[in-house]
């Protein structure tokens, strides 16, 4: 991203944001709400376009692409939404294998790989239950499940763990983990989950009122030189945050 910023309905939601994730990277996003963390991994998968600035991937700027022209760039990305995005209408076989079936997959083809990612995210032999049939964990796991068959270089995580419990979110955290060292793919989180987070990435950017306030390792996030970080990394209710 190059100087990116984002205006929707009148308000500013980034601004000025440039920021280079490196493949193979494990990048996490943290910030307070409303901070603009969605709408940046949203501008990241080419969901919404900068209103400034620029946006490119693998070293090409695809900045005001056609929906047309950006399907084959999408193609090398997956994506986990904070709402589980799961389609009511169709079973968790039919939601896990849906982007193999955009890219005009045979449906015997198809089965095998939803077998083995069901497998890989403890829900083997959940093909034929229902979204509503799911709790929020399993939930979770079927939307990892979608958002890695087709094995993208680029997999985006909105709170994967929001709303689960201690378990299981240590559970997500060790999925992640595993399936990110065999696959290699670079991978941006965005949690508020601090402690859970920094188990997974490397590197950390904080979001602050649209702006990229921090970059540095997790390893050291605790001790952050900006104030800002470490009160939101504390915890504490006093502090620059409040401003």
């Amino acid at each position: 991203l190059v100087d990116v910023g984002v205006e929707l309905g009148g308000a500013t939601l980034l601004r000025g944001v440039s920021l280079a994730v490196p493949a193979g990277a494990r990048l996490g996003v943290m910030g307070p709400a409303a901070a603009g963390k969605s709408v940046l991994v949203k501008v990241m998968a080419g969901l919404i376009p900068p209103t400034t600035g620029r946006l490119i991937i693998d070293g090409t700027d695809v900045t005001g692409w056609s929906e047309e022209k950006l399907a084959p760039v999408r193609a090398r990305i997956g994506m986990l939404f904070q709402n589980y995005a799961l389609y009511d209408f169709l079973n968790v076989a039919g939601n896990v294998g849906f982007p193999l079936a955009q890219r005009g997959l045979a449906p015997d083809a198809i089965a095998p790989r939803v077998r083995e990612r069901l497998r890989a995210v403890g829900l083997a032999g959940s093909e034929l239950k229902q979204p509503s049939q799911l709790s929020g964990g399993m939930k979770k796991r079927a939307g990892i499940a979608r958002a890695t068959i087709a094995a993208p270089e680029l997999v985006l995580y909105d709170e994967p763990t929001a709303g689960l419990d201690p378990v299981t979110t240590s559970k997500v955290y060790d999925l992640l983990r595993a399936d990110h060292d065999a696959s290699g793919a670079t991978a941006v989180a965005v949690s508020s989950d601090v402690a859970g987070l920094v188990t997974f990435v490397t590197d950390v950017i904080f979001v602050y009122r649209g702006q990229l306030a921090y970059q540095g390792p997790a390893a050291t996030l605790a001790d952050a030189p900006d104030p800002l970080v470490r009160q939101f990394v504390s915890g504490a209710l006093d502090g620059p945050l409040e401003a």
